[in-house]
């Protein structure tokens, strides 16, 4: 029994050591969300949803409260940054390699929406990766979700999902899996924050068609060596795109990008969100019953 008591008292503490980097921000007229506190100058990590207007915002921290502006915000991943001046040096958030994180680990959740004192909802992990990797939503996120069993409580959207080392592992985000306890894993976090901080938005790659997912001829994929059923029928060339000068056209069929197979329209916006443009590649399409390689530059948007 003395240990089990000991092992709540640690767990305590490590959530209380949690909680001293979590804000209540004030950005729209329900229920305030969470924040993380980032780094020491006052960045304020959140959730893109839970900012409903860009002025008139606060974010409350250790009982004080702080006028904030919008750094930047990325609905794609529903990930926003907020800025405050502090009076002091704050305490941001100690935070680990989600990669670490295995099935059945323990984690918890925080948020602050409801007043000074901290809400906290314990689990398990659940599931990695393959939430937000097979559906059309989630498609931007690389790296998958975390899925969790903790409870989301209203206004927990924005807050840290953390170990049971107290390192935040995701931000939480109530509108990204309908019923389930998802989370942007810390890596995905790391990288949006950075560009949102520096250049008050997220590029992401941009090739300038529109396409539609059609199936290839099993005889036609033989040939050709291909393994997938399907690919993207071009549509439309953009003018003034990098996939007009590369020479794409109408009725080319995109079956890849480099190494990485195109066969559904989410993969191309998940190949897409992960690039940040300037970068040459290969674009793999079937024409005239040929496979051909075009170079294409991807570009920004």
């Amino acid at each position: 029994m003395g240990n089990l008591q000991a092992y709540s008292d640690e767990l305590a503490a490590v959530v209380a050591q949690v909680a001293r980097s979590v804000a209540r921000v004030q950005a729209r007229q329900r229920i305030a969300g969470t924040g993380v506190v980032w780094n020491t100058d006052g960045a304020i990590v959140t959730a893109d949803h839970v900012v409903e207007r860009e002025d008139n915002l606060r974010v409350v921290l250790d009982g004080a409260t702080y006028e904030a502006e919008l750094a930047g915000r990325d609905p794609t991943t529903d990930l926003a940054v907020l800025r405050i001046k502090p009076d002091r040096p704050l305490q941001p958030a100690q935070v680990a390699d989600s990669k670490t994180l295995k099935q059945g680990n323990l984690v918890f959740a925080v948020g602050r929406p409801w007043g000074a004192e901290a809400i906290v909802s314990g689990g398990i992990v659940s599931a990695l990766g393959k939430f937000g990797m097979g559906n059309g939503w989630g498609a931007q996120f690389r790296d998958g979700l975390i899925h969790s069993d903790v409870t989301l409580y209203p206004g927990f959207s924005g807050g840290p999902l953390a170990d049971a080392s107290g390192r935040v592992v995701g931000i939480n985000s109530s509108v990204l899996g309908r019923d389930l306890s998802l989370a942007i894993p810390v890596e995905t976090v790391t990288d949006i924050a950075q560009q949102l901080l520096s250049k008050g938005r997220v590029q992401r790659g941009y090739l300038g068609i529109g396409v539609q997912k059609i199936s290839l001829q099993q005889a036609l994929a033989q040939k050709l060596g291909l393994t997938q059923e399907t690919g993207l029928m071009i549509l439309q060339v953009e003018a003034d795109t990098n996939a007009e000068k590369a020479g794409l056209l109408p009725g080319d069929i995109l079956v890849g990008l480099d190494d990485a197979p195109i066969a559904r329209v989410r993969e191309l916006n998940r190949w897409l969100a992960n690039e940040s443009g300037g970068r040459s590649v290969n674009a793999r399409i079937i024409r005239g019953g040929e496979l051909k390689e075009i170079p294409i530059t991807v570009g920004v948007r």
